[in-house]
């Protein structure tokens, strides 16, 4: 039977738009109650006034350890006990590798990989003693294949699927589910001047919403979205690389982070290494 989510107290990070923002506003709807943690107060504010419900905003900076766990902390003492944290905030900057600077390698790692362990921990911690609980860590397909253009934002996403992947053997039998989102591109800020291929269409959050929702109610860890990309993927795992990296270039995938419009995407980039 699909699990209950009436009651359940959700734990968002980066929740203040986008793909956190609409999982918020899905989850809300199924009744649970939704805490918002973002680096921008104001926006998370307004998003959990939007969301509706017992929903709530805390400012959250996911790359300070001890303030991430304050902040869980402070979530248990105004909802009670986490059961489900969303590790969802994460960045992205662009360009040839070799033109990446060290502030922009860093700041990914921060957030993307660095929080996703530090949330993870935590949600063990305190999860694993009452024996329930479930963790899900949004990846990327970029966590199951390198793109031209991306290779840090590349690295952080197959680290957290490596990460999920390892404790969730190390969480068998301890009643606490861990599961691993993996979107293709979807339309968010994070995306701004990314192309779309010839056959994989940009998402909407709506549609990443509608995956970790279900998940939530029938866990499992691997979740594609699109559901085809598992497919997909099991197919280049089994043909030689060669052919793979040809399909690769025949569907324009290659091009998708390396031929970003960067103009489209000063505002967001800028905005992510001052934050």
């Amino acid at each position: 039977m699909a699990k209950e989510l009436r009651g359940k107290v959700v734990v968002i990070t980066g929740g203040a738009q986008g793909i956190g923002a609409t999982t918020a506003a899905a989850l809300a709807r199924h009744g649970a109650r939704v805490a918002i943690g973002d680096i921008d107060q104001v926006l998370a504010e307004r998003t959990a006034v939007e969301v509706g419900g017992d929903a709530i905003a805390l400012p959250l900076d996911v790359t300070d350890a001890k303030a991430f766990a304050g902040f869980l902390d402070e979530v248990e003492r105004r909802l009670g006990p986490i059961d489900v944290l969303i590790n969802n905030a994460g960045v992205m900057l662009l360009g040839p590798f070799e033109d990446e600077d060290d502030a922009a390698t860093t700041r990914q790692l921060e957030i993307n990989l660095h929080a996703v362990i530090h949330g993870t921990r935590e949600a063990v911690k305190r999860m694993r003693p009452r024996a329930a609980g479930h963790i899900v860590n949004v990846a990327s397909m970029a966590g199951k294949a390198g793109f031209p253009g991306a290779a840090t934002y590349c690295a952080t996403k197959h680290a957290v699927v490596g990460l999920s992947e390892a404790v969730r053997l190390e969480l068998r039998g301890s009643g606490v589910d861990i599961s691993c989102v993996m979107p293709a591109v979807v339309r968010t800020h994070l995306a701004d001047g990314v192309l779309e291929t010839k056959i994989f269409k940009s998402l909407r959050p709506e549609d990443v919403a509608k995956a970790i929702v279900e998940v939530l109610r029938e866990p499992k860890f691997d979740v594609f979205v699109p559901k085809s990309l598992e497919v997909t993927g099991r197919i280049g795992r089994l043909v030689p690389r060669s052919v793979s990296e040809w399909f690769v270039r025949a569907v324009g995938a290659d091009k998708v982070f390396a031929q970003a419009r960067s103009t489209a995407r000063a505002e967001y980039e800028t905005r992510v290494r001052r934050s």
